[in-house]
């Protein structure tokens, strides 16, 4: 019985320094590092105009939008975030099918091969970096570099709580298989 009191002492532990990590080393924006696209999934505040800015800077010639509503036009989102035609032509790509975090993952390995992308910048919220980082790591073919860049939020305890489980959630299921 005390082993097994021993055991769970060790995982609380485990896990309320693992959340401590998690919460205090929220990722930065990357800075100005050129790659060949930048990815950005759908589902927080400032991630597609974070997106958008790094092809206005040519750190990246192309975007790739994934996880975009079904019922979204190209016209519509260009209105949205004042894209002009020329560079939602030449340059962005909404990705329809994805519907979390794992399949924004593959939505973003298909269109990397199709596109022959050999580094890739993505941008989503800090507290989403760890997790979207990890499922695009389980997806891409190693030779792919992803540059991480952060957008700057500030989460409640309770988001960072919920992402956290949802971190281990990946880990763990990646670790079967899943």
């Amino acid at each position: 019985m005390a082993k097994i009191r021993y055991l769970a002492a060790a995982a609380m532990l485990a896990w309320a320094l693992g959340f401590l990590v998690f919460a205090v080393t929220l990722p930065r924006p990357a800075g100005d590092i050129a790659t060949d696209a930048v990815i950005v999934p759908t589902g927080g505040a400032g991630r597609i105009a974070q997106g958008l800015d790094v092809v206005d800077a040519g750190l990246a010639p192309k975007l790739l939008v994934t996880g975009v509503d079904p019922e979204v036009t190209p016209g519509e989102f260009a209105a949205e975030f004042e894209v002009d035609q020329a560079t939602m032509d030449c340059c962005v790509t909404l990705g329809f099918r994805a519907v979390d975090t794992r399949t924004n993952a593959t939505e973003t390995a298909d269109w990397v091969a199709a596109n022959r992308i050999g580094s890739l910048r993505l941008v989503t919220t800090d507290w989403h970096m760890a997790r979207a980082a990890g499922e695009l790591d389980r997806t891409l073919p190693a030779s792919v570099v992803v540059v991480r860049d952060a957008v700057r939020s500030e989460p409640s305890l309770a988001s960072l709580f919920l992402e956290y489980h949802k971190l281990i959630a990946s880990f763990v299921a990646s670790a079967f298989g899943y």
